[in-house]
């Protein structure tokens, strides 16, 4: 079998047949129905993020924009949530997978993982902590695949164990390696995203292994490499090395069909690597964003502000991170409104978003093209002529 049969292999997923494509879950807002939906259309996983999508529904916001009702806010999320997903599916016509990324740093992470289930979602996908709880808040909803994002050997091997005693096991497993991610990424300090027992070899070589431990090879659990990936040739060499598909962020943010204003997109795609930075977000993780003119003026006042870091009653008037750095006073954490930021930046706000991007360069540049021009290149190398791809010439899985 050569390397390119390796690439064309199929994923599968709850006995699914799928392109090997994932589309990263990116909030607040950046992937929503449209670039969800055109993703499962064309034979990915197409993922929305659960986070604050109220602010994509204009009745919605009506009603809570200047609200300080959590109790309120928190159920216009669960009714947006429950139109995307409608929606997505509706766009996909049956094609595909719509999953839901929730991360399980979200104070409202379970109403999520429930909402999402009732609302019909493919896949449910966890990040930003370890969602040990996903097999009882699913369990009503056998149908749904449960995937787990983990960045190392130690965490997989922890949820995989934890899940073995409630019999189950994950659909999936996505490896996102935080040195090229963009937004949270799974390391404890800044400093150790660069850390090498991150490494694709190191962690897709080391869970084989720890698959073989655990008696588990039968199972065929598929591994899903994220973080950096912007090429045909990665691809390719992602799956000799094991991966069975891998998963994107920001070169799907950037095409016609993401979510965000196309501001958004443009300082995605034009920001040079010295732009792009590390820092701590008040989610208690390292984050990686463009250094636009708001996150410039944060990191210069940054240590000020966690020096007087202490507990403060939210000013929004809602909790959306169990933990959070601002309202908690935890010094070692980031100091601002992250839903706040993430929202100017999903309506375009050059001067006071905070714009999360991975580290490397974008498959098309700085030009923004279509969901099926990035996959058509991700699964063949062939760079498009013309801005549109007629959908009929997409490989199609085996």
């Amino acid at each position: 079998m050569d390397v390119l049969d390796l690439v064309l292999k199929p994923l599968i997923i709850k006995g699914k047949t799928l392109l090997p494509i994932v589309q990263g879950g990116m909030g607040v807002g950046i992937s929503a129905h449209r670039l969800a939906g055109n993703v499962a259309q064309a034979g990915g996983v197409g993922t929305i993020s659960s986070v604050d999508l109220r602010r994509h529904h204009a009745d919605l916001m009506a009603e809570t924009g200047k609200s300080r009702d959590k109790a309120l806010i928190d159920r216009a999320n669960l009714v947006a949530l429950d139109r995307e997903i409608k929606a997505a599916k509706g766009i996909a016509a049956g094609a595909g997978v719509v999953a839901v990324n929730i991360m399980r740093a979200v104070s409202e992470y379970a109403n999520y993982v429930r909402q999402a289930c009732a609302s019909g979602a493919d896949a449910v996908v966890c990040g930003a902590g370890l969602p040990l709880d996903l097999p009882e808040l699913t369990a009503e909803h056998p149908d749904v695949a449960i995937i787990p994002i983990l960045s190392d050997v130690r965490g997989i091997s922890l949820i995989l164990k934890k899940w073995m005693r409630k019999n189950r096991l994950p659909d999936a497993i996505v490896i996102e390696n935080p040195k090229y991610a963009a937004g949270h990424l799974g390391a404890a300090r800044p400093e150790d995203v660069n850390d090498p027992h991150f490494a694709f070899p190191t962690v897709l070589e080391g869970t084989r292994e720890l698959l073989r431990q655990l008696d588990l090879e039968k199972e065929n659990i598929p591994l899903i490499a994220a973080g950096g990936v912007h090429s045909h040739e990665q691809v390719k060499e992602l799956m000799a090395l094991g991966a069975n598909a891998v998963q994107l962020g920001t070169p799907f943010a950037v095409t016609e069909e993401g979510d965000a204003h196309v501001n958004f997109k443009r300082v995605l795609v034009d920001a040079k690597p010295e732009d792009i930075v590390t820092f701590m977000s008040v989610a208690g993780l390292p984050a990686r964003a463009v250094k636009t003119t708001w996150l410039a003026n944060y990191l210069d006042k940054e240590e000020k502000m966690q020096r007087r870091a202490k507990p403060q009653q939210c000013t929004v008037g809602f909790d959306c991170l169990h933990q959070c750095g601002l309202r908690d006073g935890i010094p070692k954490s980031g100091q601002f409104c992250i839903d706040t930021q993430l929202a100017f930046a999903m309506n375009g706000d050059v001067k006071r978003g905070l714009f999360f991007r991975g580290s490397e360069p974008l498959p098309f540049g700085n030009e923004i093209r279509s969901v099926r021009d990035l996959i058509d290149y991700l699964l063949t190398g062939r760079r498009p002529a013309a801005n549109k791809l007629d959908a009929g010439t997409l490989p199609q899985p085996a």
